[in-house]
């Protein structure tokens, strides 16, 4: 059983890379082509003709519609065959797929499901976003060789910064500082606090700290693969609490995972902060840094699926820190089974493959 949740919403694409010409890409394992019609309005096929299963994407647009590179078969903006050269009768089965698409926070939406139910209140709000005082940096994208899974035990987990992002947001002072967890209907949030600690390299660069920081990670998953990490610090002196956070460095960085395949995913990413937020040179600076510290997930996990493809298994052990991801997991179990009308999902085992 596939383990992609189909009705749910998921970016495709950043809004600047839909225009006027045929763009492909591979989602939920199926090949979608996007394009935009005269109006600007996007849309999104299936990457296929029905006839001999060219792709459309090697056609060309014809006004608003999709005209095949192979015998010129034309596709309208719902997927319905509108001319076939050399014939009047345009065959039943003649169509192809179309999928509802949303713009919002500069990103394409795509929804993979049940057209029925494609509700745009559905997508995840991003906090702070566009409001006076807080700098916006999108249009990011990385292709990251593993199971999106993978990265959202990954993006589920403040215990691997001090490892694997030490040059970045990492530091040695959360080494063994243990990670609360909370779920809800659709999320998980794993958080802690460190406290009393130096400054990490972000905060370094950043900030104006004099001394320790209370710093915190709120890595929030919302099903199926949006995560939004809350992460930030504030003076030593201040009481580690919510009130306090906008009193320090604070940033909301969100990652949008598309699945591509079973090994590979499309991750888009934007981040929202409350420091030097009309700077163009900082906006630069927390593209390079933050591109580092997901190219360091990257390399990592890249390692991870080939041992999960060599040896056929996703673990041998399971640690207290893999409280959220596999409540992830689970959650993803249940939600796929009740989209495929089965009564349960298969069993969260270490021993199974992602």
């Amino acid at each position: 059983m596939s383990d992609y949740i189909r009705n749910a919403w998921y970016v495709a694409a950043w809004t600047k890379d839909i225009g006027r010409q045929l763009v492909s890409r591979r989602i939920l394992g199926e090949p979608i082509v996007f394009y935009r019609r005269e109006d600007g309005a996007p849309v999104a096929l299936e990457d296929s003709c029905p006839h001999k299963l060219a792709p459309l994407s090697v056609g060309e647009l014809v006004g608003d519609e999709v005209q095949c590179g192979y015998h010129g078969m034309t596709f309208n903006c719902s997927g319905a065959c509108t001319r076939v050269p050399g014939q009047t009768k345009v065959p039943p089965s003649a169509k192809v797929r179309s999928y509802p698409l949303v713009e919002r926070y500069n990103a394409v939406w795509i929804w993979m499901g049940d057209a029925a139910l494609a509700d745009p209140d559905a997508i995840v709000d991003v906090p702070r976003y566009g409001e006076s005082g807080w700098g916006v940096v999108d249009g990011q994208y990385l292709h990251f060789p593993t199971h999106y899974l993978n990265i959202t035990d990954n993006l589920v987990d403040p215990a691997h910064t001090t490892y694997v992002h030490k040059k970045t947001i990492g530091g040695a002072g959360g080494e063994d500082v243990g990670v609360k967890v909370e779920q809800g209907d659709r999320q998980v949030l794993a958080y802690r606090w460190i406290k009393d600690d130096e400054p990490v390299p972000l905060f370094k660069k950043m900030g104006n700290f004099s001394g320790p920081v209370n710093r915190w990670q709120y890595y929030y998953l919302f099903m199926p693969s949006v995560s939004c990490v809350d992460f930030g610090g504030i003076d030593a002196e201040l009481e580690p609490v919510e009130e306090n956070k906008d009193r320090g460095l604070r940033s909301y960085s969100f990652n949008f995972l598309t699945p591509e395949t079973e090994s590979t995913t499309h991750y888009f990413w934007l981040h929202v902060r409350n420091y030097h937020a009309d700077d163009a040179k900082v906006d630069a600076e927390v593209v390079e840094l933050m591109t580092l510290t997901f190219t360091e997930d990257l390399d990592i996990l890249e390692l991870v699926q080939k041992e999960q493809e060599r040896t056929g298994i996703r673990e041998r052990t399971r640690l207290g820190i893999d409280n959220a991801p596999a409540r992830i997991r689970r959650m993803v179990e249940r939600l796929v089974a009740a989209e495929q009308g089965q009564t349960e999902g298969p069993r969260d085992d270490a021993q199974g493959v992602a």
